[in-house]
């Protein structure tokens, strides 16, 4: 039986993003449980961690909303499975305490597969396409604004490559050798674009 359960997270992402758009997966937690036993308390700082670090690390490559759910719903041997690589420092213990700041690298593949078994909605970059870069639309006028990028993708001959839908956003997949090329198009039909850890955001 838990007496006492206290939990402090500070999650810190490693959002540096290569040039191919790697998926950075990897996340920090700072971890104090208290429990009826050390033991205890380390085995829940860890379940807590892994949960907190694969929400925070994926939430910029998926559907929040889905993820959150899927997330309540997993167990956590289910979870296990998605860390790929942990460590541990600054262990404190005591007969019921445990603190500590635990490092965790997720498997991509594993990630995927969860994702797509839960349907979790995302942009997750296959690690195997590394010619590529992702771009979310923002669409005010849905209609109008997909007529005039699928109109400049024509003039580059260029396979928009759209992964899906959510609302009025679109993601596309897109050779990042086009990249500097596309966002001139873009500039010059009046799109507006910025760069967010290597994501294209672009909107009119």
């Amino acid at each position: 039986m838990l007496r006492k359960i206290q939990v402090f997270f500070t999650v810190l992402l490693m959002s540096v993003c290569a040039p191919t758009f790697a998926a950075n997966l990897s996340g920090v937690a700072l971890v104090s449980i208290t429990s009826d036993t050390a033991a205890n308390a380390k085995s829940i700082a860890f379940d807590e961690a892994r949960r907190q670090i694969i929400s925070d690390s994926l939430r910029q490559y998926a559907d929040v909303a889905t993820l959150i759910d899927a997330l309540k719903n997993a167990k956590n041997t289910d979870l296990a499975v998605l860390v790929s690589q942990s460590s541990i420092s600054g262990e404190k213990t005591s007969d019921t305490m445990y603190a500590a700041t635990i490092s965790m690298t997720l498997d991509s593949n594993a990630v995927q597969n969860w994702l797509d078994v839960n349907g979790v909605k995302n942009w997750l970059p296959d690690d195997s396409v590394v010619d590529v870069f992702v771009v979310m639309v923002d669409m005010k006028n849905p209609l109008i604004d997909w007529i005039q990028l699928n109109q400049i993708a024509r003039n580059m001959d260029l396979d928009l490559g759209t992964k899906y839908f959510v609302g009025n956003t679109v993601h596309l997949n897109l050779p990042k050798s086009k990249r500097g090329a596309f966002t001139i198009a873009l500039r010059d039909a009046g799109w507006r674009y910025a760069d967010n850890d290597g994501i294209l955001k672009i909107w009119k």
